[in-house]
């Protein structure tokens, strides 16, 4: 009988790609199939994500509710991976002794061995290292079909924000060798796959030192791949925007018309104290030229309100960028401290109440001019990507747009896989609805 394998992921795509790794992974050494439930498992792990204010006691306390579950089954393994456990390390067993396997978002491919070492040692093992490449030496190619895939071409970051762990729970930047990168996208592509989207911490900082290749020549090297339909890569940098990446959206089509560029505030006092490494009038600069080499460009951002210092003036300029670039959606959040990071020792801290009004504001704003690009496409034809099934009606089909809206619609399960025309007739808070164009 097949194990069960429940996996509960916080955060980013990055750990959305191990997280499907971890089951691949599993699946192929043990005989491992997922649950969606805890209670029918033999093996839990949550995969975290530290990013965010309190982002160890949610681990704890998802811990917690699944404590009974062991002392039901003292054969249940129970893991904790990604951020949290690099930060925290032992100190998770310390305090849940009841975990069995610590690791780290480089040592994932470790985990079959060390649950075999926990099943005959019967003790907690705990590998948080930074083995860098041998990762991808070891984990299995995508196992499940799909029109879309996440291919990781880099890991680590080495900017040091002065907000961020990322460089403290998943190392300095490491890229793996476009002989790797290359013919995985191949086999891909060979098994269904029409679009990837190629994940880093700091993406586009690609590079290849032996084969002195650098991200946009990777881009290049893929849109040759036949088959491939569409090439996207999150997240980007403002730093390695280079003239060869902005030329690169007029000479490679199959690069999708959307970015996702995080600028983090509009204020160069902020952007400053973040160590961000550009300005505001930096940043519009590198907009400009994109914009200008592909002017369907659809453009989405990060930004952190509230950050140590930031003053009414400071927040009046990030809303002014907003206005100003038009933004097409974006991911924001209210500062919160991260332990061991600099920031977190910065004065000038912002009380919780005018942090979450400006994250109110900033929000409501962002949203207007997602609502703005969304009217805009409507009566329009759009090339869609059928990815699958309408999650909120099975009896339709789900695909995105080359700027990454969600757009439901009446169509046959043969459509799945398929890039077909949509013209879109109404606009939801989320997503777009369309029909077929026959």
């Amino acid at each position: 009988m097949d194990k069960k394998l429940y996996i509960k992921t916080y955060g980013c795509q990055m750990n959305e790609y191990d997280s499907g790794k971890i089951s691949d992974l599993l699946a192929k050494s043990n005989t491992v199939s997922e649950t969606s439930s805890p209670d029918e498992a033999d093996i839990i792990l949550f995969n975290t994500c530290s990013v965010r204010e309190k982002a160890e006691e949610k681990v704890f306390s998802d811990l917690g509710r699944i404590k009974h579950l062991k002392r039901k089954n003292p054969n249940l393994i129970v893991g904790v991976g990604g951020c949290v456990a690099s930060q925290e390390g032992a100190n998770i067993v310390k305090r849940a002794p009841y975990v069995d396997i610590v690791f780290g978002p480089q040592t994932l491919h470790r985990i079959p061995s060390m649950i075999r070492k926990v099943q005959n040692d019967r003790k907690s093992q705990i590998d948080i290292s930074f083995p860098e490449i041998e990762k991808f030496d070891h984990l299995p190619t995508k196992s499940r079909s799909s029109a879309t895939a996440f291919v990781s071409i880099m890991e680590g970051c080495s900017k040091y924000c002065s907000f961020c762990v990322v460089p403290y729970t998943r190392g300095t930047e490491f890229s793996r060798s476009v002989f790797d990168i290359i013919p995985e996208v191949r086999y891909l592509v060979k098994n269904g796959v029409k679009e990837i989207t190629f994940l880093g911490q700091n993406v586009n900082a690609y590079y290849d030192r032996k084969e002195k290749l650098d991200f946009a020549s990777l881009l290049e090297l893929t849109s040759s791949i036949n088959g491939l339909e569409r090439i996207r890569y999150t997240s980007s940098h403002p730093r390695e925007v280079t003239s060869s990446l902005v030329k690169a959206y007029k000479k490679l089509p199959k690069l999708v018309d959307q970015l996702h560029l995080p600028v983090q505030s509009g204020s160069d006092k902020v952007l400053s104290a973040m160590k961000r490494g550009y300005t505001a009038l930096e940043y519009k600069s590198i907009i400009k030229k994109l914009r200008l080499s592909r002017p369907s460009l659809s453009l989405t951002s990060d930004f952190i309100v509230g950050f140590p210092g930031e003053t009414d003036d400071d927040f009046e300029k990030t809303l002014n960028l907003v206005d100003e670039l038009k933004f097409d959606g974006s991911y924001s959040f209210a500062y919160s401290d991260r332990p061991g990071t600099p920031a977190s020792q910065l004065p000038g801290k912002i009380d919780k109440v005018t942090k979450f009004a400006r994250l109110r504001i900033l929000q409501e704003k962002l949203d207007k001019y997602a609502l703005f690009h969304s009217v805009e496409m409507l009566g329009k034809n759009e090339n869609v990507l059928i990815e699958g099934l309408s999650k909120r009606n099975s009896k339709e089909l789900m695909g995105r747009t080359q700027n990454n809206r969600v757009v439901n619609l009446i169509g046959t399960t043969n459509l799945i896989g398929k890039i077909v025309p949509v013209r879109i007739t109404d606009v939801k808070k989320h997503s777009l609805r369309g029909k077929l164009v026959l």
